[in-house]
Formats: C-alpha cells, structure tokens, sequence
C-alpha cells in the first residue's frame, strides 16, 4: 500500500484515489457542497485555500492545499518507485545497517560520544 502526501502530513492511500482536480470549475464546487452536506468531505488545508481535490473510491472528498500537479506528480513517483528496496525509501544503501555508520565510541541510539 502506497501513501501519498498531500500536504501538511497528511497521507493519502494512493489505490484509493479516482481523480485528483482543480476546485475551479461549478461542477467541482457543488460536489464538494454535496459532499460537506453527506459527511463525507475531508479538508486536510489547515485553513488554506484549496488548490486541489481529491475524489476517493469510497465517495470521500478531499481538499488539499498542493497543486494537482504536484499530487499527480507524488502519486506517479511512488507507482515509479515500487521496484525499490524499502532500504532505498530510507535514502540508505539497500544492504545497509542503520547502525553501521557509527563510530565504535559512539552510542547507537543518540549517536553522542560514550567517552
């Protein structure tokens, strides 16, 4: 399952996802009326204005503050990355141990001096 972020970290699952549109257009605006009417609207702009809309397979409606072409953008970004190693998310070589970089002094999990 892939997560995409909209904003302000906020996640969104992207195999939910069926479109992702300009709030500029009436028809977009009155569905999102009628979604802030049914319950079903989620505004993830902490107060800002709404720059793209999210339309989610179970009929949710999200309001993000990013561009739609940043969203598409993040959302192909993961279909492109699904080949990786998890150890590559991390931007760590895939084999790599997290510990490994530290020197022998050092403690593992502050990475401060023992001596």
């Amino acid at each position: 399952m892939k997560l995409i972020n909209i904003g302000f970290g906020n996640m969104v699952f992207a195999n939910r996802l069926i479109a992702i549109v300009s709030p500029e257009s009436a028809p977009i605006k009155r569905l999102i009326q009628d979604a802030r009417d049914r319950g079903m609207l989620i505004d993830a702009t902490y107060g800002r204005r709404t720059r793209a809309v999210l339309i989610t397979d179970s009929d949710h409606v999200i309001l993000s503050a990013i561009q739609p072409e940043t969203v598409a953008n993040r959302l192909s970004s993961k279909e492109q990355d699904s080949g990786q190693d998890p150890g590559q998310d991390l931007g760590q070589d895939p084999g790599q141990d997290l510990d490994t970089d530290l020197d022998p002094g050092q403690d593992p999990d502050t990475g401060l001096d023992l001596g």
